[in-house]
């Protein structure tokens, strides 16, 4: 019923991504969300953020920041992770998703998402035909439009884990 929505991964944190693993099955772009899912909303790019950038880098993989956000708060953020940005990236269309991979130079089949949002997030990830990745969201601050669909959220998550215990026992 839900599994248009359901993401191909949940973790309860991007910071515990094996982006290693990743990037050997052929990965080498990543989108990210930026708002709960590097940092609490609003927030800077702090020295977590900074060196899971390094890191990406290094390995070789190409990062490129969708926000629905307005320039000045997106632009501030990728500056500080050296990362090109789209903003008012009209989530869940697939526009933005699809303006990331051409900006990191990558295809649908070599690129991931990864957002803390099933219904703009993980949703927008899917109609543009990209590997999901959904975490939990860093801070339960949020505005109040999102925590709205943080309710509807729950029941996808419900019969989303019960898919995944069910193909655990029948493997």
């Amino acid at each position: 019923m839900f599994e248009s929505l359901y993401p191909d991964k949940y973790l309860k944190s991007t910071y515990a991504i094996d982006f290693e693993q990743l990037y050997d099955q052929g990965f080498r772009g990543i989108l990210f969300d930026i708002d709960n899912t590097l940092v609490p909303h609003g927030a800077p790019a702090d020295e977590r953020a900074k060196e899971l950038f390094r890191k990406l880098h290094a390995m070789g993989f190409n990062t490129c920041l969708i926000s629905n956000n307005k320039e000045p708060r997106v632009k501030s953020f990728c500056e500080k992770v050296n990362s090109p940005y789209i903003y008012k990236a009209g989530k869940p269309l697939p526009k933005g998703y699809l303006g990331g991979i051409r900006k990191m130079g990558t295809t649908k089949e070599t690129t991931l998402f990864v957002g803390d949002q099933i219904f703009t997030d993980i949703l927008g990830a899917k109609r543009a035909g990209l590997y999901t990745i959904l975490v939990s969201p860093i801070h339960p601050k949020e505005e109040i439009q999102i925590v709205l669909k943080r309710y509807l959220e729950k029941i996808v998550l419900h019969f989303y884990f019960r898919t995944v215990k069910k193909k655990r026992v029948e493997k």
